[in-house]
């Protein structure tokens, strides 16, 4: 097999195998694969080079249960705006896991970082955290190939989880990531097995 054919199969596997991770089991993640995965944001792309990802590791038990109660009270808000029953199907989701995931991770975007010197951010300022998007899905792809799954959780109040890390002002919460050894290896999303939703083909047209 050609060296391009090896690559485009390897990058297939982890983009089929890549999902979002709410089930880990308690298992460390060693220094060294953190390290890897450090390493392999390195590599990611960013506006001018201004590399704006900035990566909180959490593990302080009183900011993790901090983060936790902030999770619950925002899915809770985000449940009561559905009908019951679409409701009732939403709280039976698991939408995070926070209290299994022997890793958080707070990622953040620095708003006027030094590096870069602006270059490629004057009409579109929003570019830096889309670095730091694209710096969170390097690190993703990067967990799958070390078998450690990620989840990526969203239900959260940004100001308030800046302030339990005691981040700068400048400081944007962009994500907010579980890591750890997933209880099972699945190539089907679970919202898919839930039945809440299922994936539709990228729009794509020629104008």
């Amino acid at each position: 097999m050609e060296m391009g054919r090896q690559h485009q199969a390897a990058l297939e596997d982890l983009l089929q195998w890549r999902r979002d991770v709410r089930h880990f089991r308690a298992d460390p993640v060693s220094p060294e694969t953190l390290s890897r995965l450090r390493a392999a944001m390195d590599c990611a792309p960013a506006v001018g080079n201004a590399r704006p990802w900035r990566v909180l590791q959490v593990d302080d038990p009183a900011k993790r249960a901090a983060v936790i109660a902030d999770f619950e009270a925002a899915n809770e808000d985000a449940a009561s705006g559905y009908d019951d029953d679409t409701a009732a199907q939403y709280r039976a989701l698991k939408l995070a896991g926070l209290r299994e995931a022997p890793v958080h991770l707070a990622v953040f975007t620095e708003t006027d970082p030094n590096e870069g010197a602006g270059l490629g951010r004057q009409t579109m300022p929003e570019m830096l955290a889309y670095s730091t998007v694209t710096a969170i899905h390097t690190l993703w792809l990067a967990a799958r190939a070390e078998n450690i799954g990620v989840g990526w959780v969203s239900i959260l109040h940004p100001d308030r989880i800046a302030a339990i890390c005691d981040a700068p002002k400048s400081w944007v919460l962009t994500g907010y990531l579980c890591l750890g050894h997933p209880e099972r290896y699945d190539d089907t999303p679970l919202l898919h097995r839930a039945g809440w939703q299922e994936t539709k083909p990228t729009y794509w047209e020629v104008v």
